[in-house]
């Protein structure tokens, strides 16, 4: 259904009221049900990931470390889960348009999802500085290399400097790649994905995936296809590489094909629903994890292009088929799993995992510092405790930072204060020059 039927009645209050008004005056929306499967696949993307950067102190099996170093594959996920969880919240089911309420301050919900993850960052950024500036100072980095680096990490902007893309807490280049996609949605991405027809979705994915697919080849005929060599394979181009798998714009890419899937359900109509020849959810979570086992066989086709020919489109498939049927009179044994309360807790620690996994493995497995601390690097046998120590101070700074009401009430005001002055920033608010028309009129 159009938008122009679906809210005929409503487009005359549109013209007459300020966009900030409109959520008072237009009907309330039906409430969509939670689609908890969707959070508690979380960590089982988190957990490969931590895993694939730390694996080299767990063991010394070739197999495993090719097989268990591809984190760079399971990232790409991550980009979709936040495109289609933006895109289920942000978008009105049913109909060919976005949630206007949600959407009416732009300002204001970039600064929300920006403080929905920036309080943990500059927590974790803070406690573990020293640390930071100690290991910049014994790679003999000058002071204003060190100062830089701060300032990329607490500005989130490291993910825009190939050559620093892995400053002080290697992972939070995804929150920096994140805050530039954040700025986007609630005026270039949201409204224009939501007004798309399913067959406009459908093209939308397939173009967005074809030009990542372009790059990737680009990245690979500059360097390799393969992945010669042992478990890793260094390449001679790091920066080729950097901008490949952190650039900004690619995350982008990769959210608005999360967006566009998020959007294609929910315009299902229960002709198709019934018509519709059901995909089981766990061939497609089988089939795209299974893509990441090319690495171990004579098609070892590096992380780029695995990530962007096979993974994404599966796990696309995947969150579609699993969306589809958790709204079903009988969701699968799957869907069920992955919305327990048992995996949705556990969903909810892969944030902090994300973020608290590279200081900690620093402190036990970098040289530097390690044989300063404990006079060595961790044994081993020592990597399960690791993930122990990971998962267990996740879970204390979730219950005691993350779900503090003084943390969330101070990062609900610290967004109302800078979008109060970041107002116009992301829509117009007027010019008081005439223009073009009026200029003409006179």
């Amino acid at each position: 259904m159009s938008s122009t039927t679906a809210n005929g009645g409503d487009q005359d209050i549109e013209r007459e009221v300020p966009q900030e008004q409109r959520a008072v005056v237009l009907a309330p929306k039906a409430k969509k049900p939670r689609i908890d499967c969707i959070d508690g696949c979380r960590f089982a993307l988190v957990f490969p990931i931590i895993v694939g950067h730390f694996i080299k102190f767990g063991t010394e099996n070739k197999v495993l470390l090719k097989l268990l170093t591809q984190e760079n594959v399971f990232v790409g996920a991550f980009f979709i889960i936040s495109g289609y969880v933006s895109g289920y919240v942000a978008t009105n089911v049913g109909e060919r348009d976005h949630d206007r309420k949600k959407l009416a301050n732009p300002e204001l919900f970039f600064w929300q999802k920006v403080m929905s993850y920036y309080p943990l960052h500059f927590l974790v950024s803070t406690l573990f500085s020293p640390m930071f500036v100690m290991v910049d100072r014994w790679m003999n980095n000058p002071w204003k290399t060190t100062v830089f680096h701060g300032l990329l990490n607490y500005s989130l902007s490291q993910a825009w400097f190939p050559s620093e893309a892995e400053i002080w807490n290697p992972p939070t280049w995804f929150l920096s790649a994140l805050s530039f996609v954040n700025f986007t949605l609630p005026t270039m991405i949201l409204p224009q994905v939501a007004a798309l027809s399913k067959d406009g979705l459908r093209k939308l994915m397939l173009g967005l995936g074809a030009l990542s697919i372009v790059q990737k080849v680009s990245y690979s005929q500059a360097w390799q296809f393969y992945c010669r060599g042992e478990y890793i394979c260094r390449t001679s181009s790091p920066h080729l590489w950097n901008t490949t798998r952190f650039h900004p714009f690619w995350a982008l890419v990769e959210v608005t094909m999360g967006i566009a899937a998020a959007r294609e359900v929910m315009l299902d109509t229960p002709e198709e629903n019934g018509s519709r020849w059901k995909v089981h959810p766990l061939l497609l979570y089988i089939a795209a994890h299974a893509s990441v086992a090319l690495r171990i066989t004579k098609f070892n086709l590096n992380d780029a292009l695995i990530r962007s020919t096979l993974f994404v489109p599966l796990y696309l498939k995947f969150l579609q088929a699993m969306h589809r049927d958790c709204l079903s009179s009988s969701p699968t044994l799957m869907t069920r799993f992955f919305g327990s309360s048992l995996m949705t807790r556990l969903g909810a620690l892969a944030f902090p995992m994300f973020i608290l996994h590279g200081p900690i493995g620093q402190l036990l497995y970098k040289k530097a510092v390690a044989n300063r601390v404990f006079g060595r690097v961790m044994p081993m046998k020592f990597f399960p405790v690791y993930l122990g120590i990971v998962m267990l101070a996740s879970h204390v700074v979730n219950e005691g930072f993350v779900k503090n009401k003084k943390v969330q009430r101070l990062s609900a005001w610290l967004s109302q204060f800078l979008a109060d002055r970041t107002t116009g920033m992301l829509r117009d608010q007027g010019d008081k020059l005439p223009s073009m028309k009026q200029k003409v009129g006179k």
